[in-house]
């Protein structure tokens, strides 16, 4: 905690690399906000897919609520099954175009758990389960197969 002065070099040197050290850490902490905002920029595409999740969502969510025919009731469901294909498309684009890869096993796997919660309210828990564990594991086979190459 308190740290001795060496004898090597007196204890104003040594304190002040230490007052040195906090000010980068704090620095470093004030460029956060600039560093992610310059990634959202350099990466629109997330940006893009999360900002249509939620107006599809809420479209969704009003539509419930309107009691139109086909979303009554169901409006949770299909504004995640709509969650997971924005997401599933996501992960495709970024493994098409160069410009926007990086890894996407989150991704994928997120996208068919989005997909599955939506499914499960349509055709129940007991088949949409093994069909996200199946999908699970068939992503996870394929991005390891892919990183072999």
């Amino acid at each position: 905690m308190n740290e001795q002065p060496s004898p090597e070099r007196p204890a104003e040197e040594q304190w002040g690399e230490k007052d040195e050290k906090e000010e980068e850490k704090t620095h470093e902490k004030e460029e956060k906000p600039r560093d992610i905002a310059e990634k959202w920029r350099q990466d629109p595409l997330s940006a893009i897919v999360w900002a249509a999740i939620l107006i599809i969502g809420g479209l969704a969510l009003m539509l419930d609520n309107f009691a139109v025919p086909i979303f009554a009731g169901n409006g949770w469901s299909i504004a995640l099954l709509c969650a997971g294909l924005l997401v599933g498309l996501e992960a495709v684009v970024r493994l098409l175009i160069p410009e926007y890869r990086r890894p996407i096993r989150g991704t994928l796997i997120l996208a068919v758990v989005l997909f599955g919660i939506g499914l499960g309210g349509w055709i129940g828990w007991g088949v949409t389960w093994p069909l996200v564990i199946i999908a699970i594991g068939v992503s996870i086979l394929v991005t390891g197969l892919r990183r072999g190459r």
